[in-house]
């Protein structure tokens, strides 16, 4: 969602300006990068200095020092589990400079969770015009690639999520609510670059059904002029691919009759519609009929003839959509723009058209202090962290950044790989999250959590004196929605056989048991399907040993995987699954963190 600059209203000059402002653009991007060695410790002494009195950096004794060296010796590398006190101090209302030393204007909700709710990073009012400085850096990029892009509409699915209210009244949300409800994105000037199909309206409708409703709609009306698609997220693509497949009758009817379903009951979405929807048979008939085929291999170009490429992000755990996408699209590219997160937003795809297993993010030294903990065999060492243009081809690396919000040396958590340079700044492919085994949408599960929620399922065998031997998981994406999938042998010396329902439960118990961001898209969502138990054969773990140890596994080390991705091995476990049961409910979710739902808002 590029925030590119301002456009004169007429058509004839649209072109050279475009031209020149992208040219700028590049030309920033050139000097920052070239320069990335002077221009970080500037950023770093910017950060320090306006928060010279805040309490955190007076409390580790920085003294008002700004050079990097102070900062290293004096500051600790630290987790969201370091300043969670400090967090809920803000969260419920204490307004003196904790952590920064402008005021806190809301909380961005990260994906990732601690004690199973989601993490709260601070931000502040100027993060906004960052994270939109970084937006405005992605369309001249990506005009190098393909030219025209200007010409035509961006059909791009995009959602805001449920919010909350600390105790203390500031906002708790995802950081993309945050910008679609900012004036950054609500209010930007008219441009070729954030010339989107879905009105505002649509967008900013809370209710999901109806936003995906309206959006598709105004997409399908706007074919024709669609260069470009998108959404967040590859899986949430796949979700508006999947809406159209169920829902595709009355979207023909709409299109047919020029009206609105009555289904869509906010007025400002169903008038923000009635601007673009008139009636037209003829291309009703012609959705119709590529929705009435039998296959969908290609749809989106079948529909949209002139996408150029699909913009969502398919890197770490997303790549598992890529065969989906491939099909639905006719193989189109498949592009990861840019990498960021609650924290902060930190780079950009400089080659945006290559392989999706090939894609590198350069860190864009103007947006935060970076700093990089070597990783060796998956073992941190206990050695100094790097400095971003110090960084070694080949290594990995953990991310900690330095933020203007108040964050200082936060491990992000993200494992990165430097795949080259561009100038002094360096590249890096994404790797993965630390520790995460199970991942869906948005939603991050690690081994931990898995094996708390197994132990509290698994009390519901215990009358039937049936035991848990072994147990694995995938995350299974054939589905749509997808879902997780465990795999359990079990030990069974009672008499009395295992109910179905008990082993529902025991589904509804792992699901209760995870957090919330899993719960979320369960329930509010919609972007997670019931988890499901399959119960395998006797012995089937040790035929999975069997099989990783003719792959080469030592028999001394080997352990069982608490998730498996390989396809040959869930094949294998497939193929012993004796039954199989679905949690029959939705666990239980609500908005804001679960201490809040019993206190007063202020």
């Amino acid at each position: 969602m590029p925030e590119a600059p301002k456009c004169p209203q007429k058509a004839g000059e649209e072109e050279s300006v475009v031209a020149a402002e992208n040219k700028k653009v590049l030309e920033f991007i050139e000097d920052i990068t070239m320069n990335a060695d002077q221009v970080q410790p500037k950023v770093l002494a910017e950060i320090l200095s306006r928060n010279a009195n805040v309490e955190y950096l007076q409390r580790h004794g920085l003294g008002g020092h700004t050079d990097a060296q102070t900062f290293k010796k004096t500051m600790p590398v630290i987790t969201y589990e370091d300043i969670q006190p400090d967090i809920n101090r803000i969260a419920n209302g204490d307004k003196s400079p904790i952590l920064c030393s402008q005021p806190i204007s809301e909380f961005l909700t990260s994906s990732g969770t601690s004690g199973g709710e989601r993490k709260l990073m601070p931000t502040i009012e100027e993060e906004l015009g960052r994270r939109s400085k970084l937006y405005s850096l992605l369309m001249p990029v990506m005009s190098q690639f393909v030219p025209g892009l200007e010409q035509g509409k961006g059909m791009y699915f995009l959602f805001i999520k449920y919010e909350a209210k600390t105790p203390g009244g500031l906002a708790a949300r995802p950081v993309l609510t945050s910008y679609y409800k900012s004036s950054y994105f609500k209010n930007r000037q008219p441009d070729p670059y954030t010339n989107y199909t879905s009105p505002n309206e649509a967008i900013l409708c809370p209710d999901s059904y109806q936003s995906m409703y309206a959006q598709m709609l105004c997409g399908l009306c706007q074919r024709h002029e669609v260069l470009r698609v998108g959404a967040v997220f590859a899986s949430g693509f796949i979700r508006a691919i999947r809406f159209l497949e169920k829902h595709w009758k009355p979207l023909c009817n709409d299109i047919r009759t020029g009206t609105v379903n009555s289904q869509i009951t906010e007025p400002s979405v169903r008038e923000a519609v009635m601007r673009i929807l008139r009636p037209d048979p003829k291309l009703a008939d012609f959705v119709e009929g590529e929705c009435k085929k039998e296959r969908w291999q290609g749809i989106i170009t079948r529909i949209w003839p002139n996408t150029k490429y699909v913009d969502v992000i398919v890197t770490g755990t997303m790549s598992q959509y890529i065969p989906t996408l491939d099909y639905y699209s006719n193989g189109l590219p498949l592009v990861c723009t840019m990498y960021a997160s609650s924290e902060c937003y930190f780079g950009v795809n400089l080659n945006p058209l290559c392989k999706p297993s090939e894609v590198s993010y350069t860190l864009i030294p103007t947006m935060a202090y970076f700093e990089f903990l070597p990783i060796h065999n998956d073992k941190e060492q206990q050695e100094e962290l790097v400095d971003l243009t110090d960084v070694k081809l080949g290594q990995e690396y953990e991310l900690v950044v330095t933020t203007y919000a108040g964050l200082y040396r936060y491990r992000v958590g993200d494992v990165l790989r430097v795949s080259g340079f561009k100038n002094k700044a360096p590249q890096f492919n994404f790797v993965c999250r630390k520790n995460v085994v199970l991942s869906i949408d948005s939603d991050k599960t690690d081994e931990v959590e898995l094996q708390n929620a197994v132990k509290n399922a698994v009390t519901h065998l215990l009358p039937f004196d049936a035991h848990l031997t072994e147990y694995t998981s995938y995350a299974d994406t054939t589905t749509i929605p997808g879902h997780y999938v465990l795999f359990w042998e079990l030990t069974l010396k009672g008499s009395t056989p295992v109910h179905p329902s008990v082993f529902e439960d025991c589904c509804l118990a792992i699901e209760e048991s995870l957090n919330s961001v899993y719960r979320q898209g369960r329930v509010a969502d919609k972007s997670i399907g019931a988890l499901e138990i399959k119960v395998v054969e006797e012995g089937t773990f040790d035929k999975l040993m069997d099989y990783a140890i003719s792959l080469g596994a030592s028999i001394n080390q080997y352990k069982t995987p608490r998730c498996v991705k390989f396809a040959p091995i869930i094949e294998l476990l497939n193929s012993r699954v004796v039954s199989s049961f679905f949690s029959p409910k939705c666990p239980k979710w609500i908005p804001g963190h679960k201490q809040w739902a019993t206190m007063h808002m202020d």
